[in-house]
Order: structure tokens, then sequence, then C-alpha cells
């Protein structure tokens, strides 16, 4: 098995899953298809490309920083007639940091998406064009770690402002949301297994999710102070 890691990171971030007409929506994380097509646009496939082999992979998140969700509406009109379209609603999350992870068995496909990742051949966007990262996507590959323990041992991925508000906990506990089966106990559904990317026949399917927590160490952690003094600052005064 081998595992690429990923760092999503925004000032905006939107994951649809269920988007219809005016109305476009934003999971709490990002959505196996939205990474996948993140993927195939930094390998250089264009949108009718089969995407099978990145479809087979198995992925997971894992929510750093959970960001602030954002409305946001948009009017359009057609740049022939001028026809007006109905005002839409779009939905974003605000400073999110998210820590993404697929798995697959074949290592050459893995280190093609790293090098893809790397030097892409379309800028990868978090959800939406208009949501551009803010840091490096690349993170690491490994060949001796599953994807749950890839997801386990990363560092804390949030901003330092951040880490600091939790500067009381010495670990802190993060939501992990890993593909699974029936088999694993209990799962939810959610459709976004991407089937295909072309513009006029868009597919996705159902897959399996699992959400765990899972401590991780705080760098930003200061224990806190006694508030009763080691010493007593009476006794350099001596006895009367």
């Amino acid at each position: 098995m081998s595992v690429l890691v990923l760092q999503l990171a925004g000032p905006l971030q939107s994951w649809g899953s269920s988007s219809r007409f005016a109305r476009r929506g934003t999971e709490a994380s990002p959505t196996k298809s939205g990474v996948i097509g993140l993927l195939a646009a930094a390998l250089g496939r264009a949108r009718t490309d089969d995407v099978s082999d990145l479809a087979a992979l198995r992925f997971g998140v894992r929510v750093d920083q959970p960001g602030t969700p954002l409305r946001d509406f948009q009017t359009a009109h057609h740049f022939v007639s001028e026809e007006k379209f109905p005002i839409s609603e779009r939905f974003y999350l605000a400073d999110a940091v998210f820590v993404a992870a697929v798995e697959g068995d074949d290592s050459n496909l893995i280190e093609d998406l790293h090098r893809a990742v790397r030097e892409p051949c379309f800028l990868p966007y978090l959800g939406r064009r208009s949501c551009p990262p803010s840091r490096p996507v690349d993170l690491s590959v490994h060949h001796e770690l599953t994807l749950s323990q890839a997801l386990d041992d990363e560092p804390w991925r949030a901003a330092p402002w951040y880490q600091r508000r939790r500067r009381g906990d010495a670990h802190v506990d993060l939501m992990i949301v890993e593909e699974a089966t029936s088999a694993d106990g209990s799962v939810d559904a959610l459709r976004d297994q991407p089937l295909s990317f072309d513009p006029l026949h868009r597919q996705y399917a159902l897959r399996g999710v699992r959400s765990r927590r899972w401590p991780v160490p705080n760098p930003a952690f200061s224990a806190p102070r006694s508030a009763r003094p080691d010493h007593d600052p009476t006794s350099v005064l001596g006895s009367a």
C-alpha cells in the first residue's frame, strides 16, 4: 500500500455533494469527488477522461481546523442575450484546514500523483475555481503506512493562531472521516464517489464513510502556571 497525504488550506473552500439548481452547498469536510478532481486536474486530464483508476483509491480526511460557514449570493446574466439568471446561494468554509489522503496498491500511480501536485498541469483549487489554496498542497508520500496510520501520524496543521486558542490542551481531538464498508460497523453514506466528470454527463455514486476521533499533540501547549508560589517571599525578612 502507498499513501499520498495532502494539505487543503485556504481563505475559502467549498465541497459540495448534493448541490441543486440555485443553491450550492458545501460539506463540512472535503469530498472524495472534489479531491479526485483536484488530482485529475494536476495530472492534466480533461473532464471527459476516464478517472476510474483515481476513483478506486481509498480516501480519508482529517479536520484540523473546521473553519466558519459562510453564505454568499451571486447574480449572473447571459453574455449574449443579457437575460438575467436567478440569484444563487453559494456556501463556503472560511479559514478551514484539512489533511486529506488517498491510498492505493499501485505505488507508481501514487508517485505520479505526488509529482503532479508539486508541478500541476492545471492549478489546484479547493472545490471551486474561486477557492485557491493558501499553502502547498503536497505534504508527503508513505509506502510503509496505511491511510489510517498516515492520517494519525501527521502533525496538527491548524494555523498558529488557532493552535494558540487551544494552548491549554496538550492534545487536541480531531475528527477523521475515512472510506468504509458495511463490515466496518456503523457506516454512513455520501454521494461523492466519482464516476464521470464529463460536464454533459456528470455521475456520482454512493460510498460508505466512517467517522472517528484521534488525539494529536498541540505544539502551542502551555502548561498553566500555579496560582500558589513555590516559595515563601517573606522568608528573606528573617524572624523578629
